[in-house]
């Protein structure tokens, strides 16, 4: 990798500092995750599925995601309004990520 001096280098000039500023934050991994998995989630499903998660915080990280290009809202005209959410394709780009995270877990899980 050479010498680098830590001196002349900024973590915020690197692809992990951007990579971060994308998915940090309490539940967006677990929001991309759920995502990962079930494909295409209404609101309602994904507040049960991750129980722990408020109303107001699971609107607010969905919001955060689909403005940062990495989740999609369709909103369909009826009543009662019908929203379900899904990975962009910039999203979908995070699925290696995301399965190494699920593999790391069941080889280093102390069960």
């Amino acid at each position: 990798m050479g010498n680098r001096c830590i001196a002349k280098e900024c973590l915020g000039n690197t692809g992990f500092s951007y990579t971060l500023s994308l998915i940090n934050g309490k539940y967006k991994m677990t929001i991309l995750y759920t995502l990962m998995e079930f494909e295409i989630v209404r609101f309602n499903e994904m507040k049960k599925y991750i129980a722990e998660i408020s109303y107001k915080t699971l609107s607010s990280t969905l919001k955060e995601l689909e403005a940062d290009g990495l989740v999609h809202r369709e909103e369909y005209p009826q009543i009662p309004p019908k929203v379900e959410y899904s990975l962009t394709e910039r999203g979908r780009s995070l699925i290696p990520i995301l399965d190494a995270m699920c593999e790391w877990g069941e080889l280093h899980r102390i069960s």
